[in-house]
């Protein structure tokens, strides 16, 4: 009788963990923890990465702008050169404003890869056919990286600052990357001089079929994700659990049907 009643004890303790979710789907998708409430809602880490992105592009695509109206003797170089300038212009007068809002330290000077790319506009000859490509080449390649980043960042926040920002960002960004285009210079063939539109044209190339071996005809009935295959199963020990308890009972009872 009490291996009896521990069999029972311990298969209702099984069912009662295995029914038990593993943790809550708020719990699996909390916010990051870098997360800040602000009066235009949550701040987060992707949206302060933003800023800093947007600021550090002005940074260098500024001056970048100025030598192209300076330096180029092609019309449209000068032309996306002073899109730049303008364009550039306003952003930083509002991240700067957002940075102050928001209590951030924004960067004062371009990175190391924002230098390399204005000293070869630097040291490309002034109205040269080199200097144009330099200048339409590094600059199609920062816009094209910007651009997808800002639209994850517009599609997710919840910060209506960040939002508003990030579209108009991408609105300045756009027209940036059609001036640029314009010119003729962009070599999209050059994947060093124009390294992330190359990077996301071999992404989305569809991978190459490789042979796959015979699959377990077994492990083909077995449920694709984990919330299904953890369903099956409680169902399964609820069902056994069902079984044992009418067999203890009919063995602690063998006479019950008989007596009437």
């Amino acid at each position: 009788m009490r291996f009896v009643r521990a069999v029972m004890a311990s298969a209702a303790v099984v069912v009662v963990a295995l029914l038990i979710p593993e943790g809550s789907a708020a719990a699996r998708q909390a916010d990051d923890p870098g997360t800040r409430s602000t009066p235009s809602g949550p701040l987060s880490a992707a949206g302060r990465d933003m800023l800093t992105k947007v600021r550090l592009a002005g940074l260098w695509e500024g001056p970048s702008g100025r030598m192209g109206i300076e330096k180029s003797a092609n019309p449209k170089v000068r032309d996306a050169g002073s899109h730049l300038v303008d364009g550039h212009a306003e952003l930083d007068r509002k991240v700067l404003e957002l940075g102050a809002e928001f209590g951030m330290a924004l960067p004062t000077e371009p990175n190391a890869d924002q230098k390399s790319w204005l000293a070869e506009m630097r040291a490309a000859p002034a109205g040269s056919v080199e200097f144009d490509q330099v200048f339409a080449n590094r600059l199609r390649a920062a816009h094209g990286g910007v651009f997808k980043f800002l639209a994850q960042i517009r599609g997710s926040t919840r910060n209506t600052e960040i939002r508003a920002f990030a579209e108009r960002c991408m609105e300045v960004v756009l027209d940036h990357i059609q001036v640029i285009e314009a010119t003729g210079m962009v070599d999209f063939t050059d994947t060093e001089a124009i390294p992330l539109p190359a990077l996301a044209a071999v992404a989305n190339q569809p991978a190459p079929v490789q042979p796959q071996p015979q699959a377990n005809p077994l492990a083909q009935q077995q449920p694709t994700t984990g919330a299904t295959s953890g369903d099956t199963i409680n169902v399964i020990v609820v069902i056994a659990f069902g079984a044992l308890v009418l067999f203890v009972w009919g063995r602690l009872n063998p006479r019950r049907g008989r007596t009437r």
